[in-house]
């Protein structure tokens, strides 16, 4: 039978491209992409998973029944984050966010392809201006500074599957990759120094034009009458107030390729290579990096020296560009094995190379040569903060159950380790969660139509930084999808 996706769905599936903020699991991958996969501990590379296949293993695509599909989902994330040092903590107030998406694939002789619009993962904290992270100078003349990141990336996917025979599939994706970031972040002076000290850079490091004009007025380093005789704090800012998108925006490409084999009618074989992106610079034209100071009065009027000081803040304006942030290439392998009518039961294995993306985390503000960013203006600074990320591997299991009919049960686990450090741990970006419990179900409503629904929990896991900050993390998810079947 003829049909064709209704005008309608099409403009929901390309609505539900707007990119939105996940937090992170499997480091910053979900945990499980769509609720088939999510209520069996997110295993998906040998068994039939919906459209969340261009997510998960294309290939798997050739094992749906139909000859057309349509998924609608919609993902909530209810991170559980805080920070703790010295007796004070404070939470984020980052703590619920709602993910839509949705596909379509189709059948066309021995061909599958469709369309279909993910969020692929991020991470994220807020820390309002009253917490104990809001004044990190400690001077009693300091602002109250919101700490806060919100890293998005999502994919709009057309796949491709070859169904080779009763036996075999091969399947791949072609994805345009869009990222976007908001930070407001405060440094004190020992982690700014730190940086800019080629002596010490135990977390990172600073240069530039920035970093050497500054560092001839700063009188630890320069000497007496140079003008700054103390730093407080440095504050980057690049945010906006939008749900959907960061501040600071790049898009680029990606591409799956998977596989899925038969073995016999029970056992069903599957692997898949996601490789690296290749997206742009996350970029804006509207950042601030504000340094809290103890300066000559005379040298911030643009004077000489006059040995008065004061507590002042110098605002810069200026253009702040993220450089090479890349999602991580990941190989995953995965079993489903059908005991009797009723059962199944998966096993992956995935190995998610974060190393090679998340050595360090570099931006570059270049102020604007403007006059109110007086002798800063058109200088810049290039400061790149350690990660040193390890490699992450994910073991995922998972069964269901036909109950009936209409009714299929499910329930998995998904376990992996910390891929952070604690030594290069922030307090902003926490995706460190590591064992996740699953449940789920679906149920048929008729011949054409079906909801899926998954929860899974994970529990609280704290780590501390080299600064002595510990980060607790704990997380409630669901998913629900409403699908529409052509037979």
């Amino acid at each position: 039978m003829h049909h064709q996706l209704p005008s309608s769905l099409l403009a929901i599936s390309l609505v539900f491209a707007i990119p939105s903020l996940s937090h992170a699991t499997n480091g910053m991958n979900m945990e499980g992409y769509g609720p088939i996969a999510l209520g069996m501990g997110g295993t998906s590379m040998a068994t039939d998973n919906g459209t969340a296949a261009v997510m998960n293993n294309p290939a798997t695509l050739a094992l749906m029944p139909e000859q057309a599909r349509f998924d609608a989902a919609l993902g909530y994330l209810g991170p559980k984050v805080s920070a703790s040092v010295g007796g004070l903590s404070a939470d984020s107030e980052s703590n619920a966010f709602f993910m839509p998406a949705a596909g379509y694939a189709k059948r066309y002789g021995d061909w599958i392809t469709g369309i279909a619009t993910f969020a692929q993962g991020g991470m994220g904290t807020q820390y309002n201006n009253q917490s104990f992270m809001a004044n990190p100078g400690q001077q009693a003349t300091s602002p109250a500074l919101e700490n806060r990141s919100e890293l998005s990336v999502g994919r709009l996917l057309i796949p491709f599957v070859y169904n080779g025979s009763d036996k075999w599939s091969l399947g791949g994706s072609i994805d345009f990759v869009w990222a976007g970031l908001d930070l407001k972040m405060a440094m004190n002076a020992g982690q700014f120094e730190d940086m800019t000290n080629p002596a010490a850079q135990q977390g990172g490091q600073a240069s530039g034009s920035l970093v050497n004009d500054f560092g001839a007025m700063y009188e630890p380093l320069a000497g007496s009458g140079s003008g700054i005789s103390a730093l407080h704090y440095a504050y980057f800012d690049f945010s906006n107030d939008s749900d959907f998108s960061g501040e600071a925006q790049g898009t680029g490409l990606g591409a799956k390729l998977g596989f899925t084999y038969q073995v016999d009618n029970s056992l069903t074989l599957g692997a898949t290579y996601h490789a690296k992106t290749q997206l742009s610079d996350l970029e804006s034209d509207n950042a601030q990096l504000s340094m809290g100071v103890t300066i000559d009065t005379g040298i911030a009027s643009g004077g000489s020296a006059t040995g008065t000081y004061v507590d002042n803040t110098i605002p810069l304006s200026g253009k702040i560009t993220v450089e090479d942030f890349q999602w991580p290439a990941m190989l995953a392998l995965g079993a489903t094995k059908r005991i009797g009518a009723d059962w199944l039961i998966a096993l992956d294995f995935k190995r998610i190379h974060w190393s090679d993306v998340l050595e360090d985390f570099t931006m570059t503000f270049e102020a604007d040569n403007v006059a109110s960013n007086g002798g800063f203006a058109g200088a810049t600074m290039t400061a790149s903060l350690y990660q040193h990320w390890q490699d992450q591997d994910v073991i995922s299991l998972g069964t269901s159950y036909q109950a009936s009919t209409e009714l299929t049960l499910r329930a998995g686990a998904n376990f992996a380790d910390n891929p952070i450090p604690n030594r290069y741990l922030n307090a902003l970006f926490p995706a460190i969660t590591e064992n996740h419990y699953t449940a789920g179900a679906s149920y048929l409503l008729s011949d054409s139509q079906s909801i899926h629904f998954a929860a899974s929990y994970a529990p609280e896991v704290s780590f501390t930084s080299a600064g002595g900050i510990t980060s607790s993390h704990s997380q409630l998810n669901w998913q629900l999808m409403y699908s529409r079947h052509w037979y």
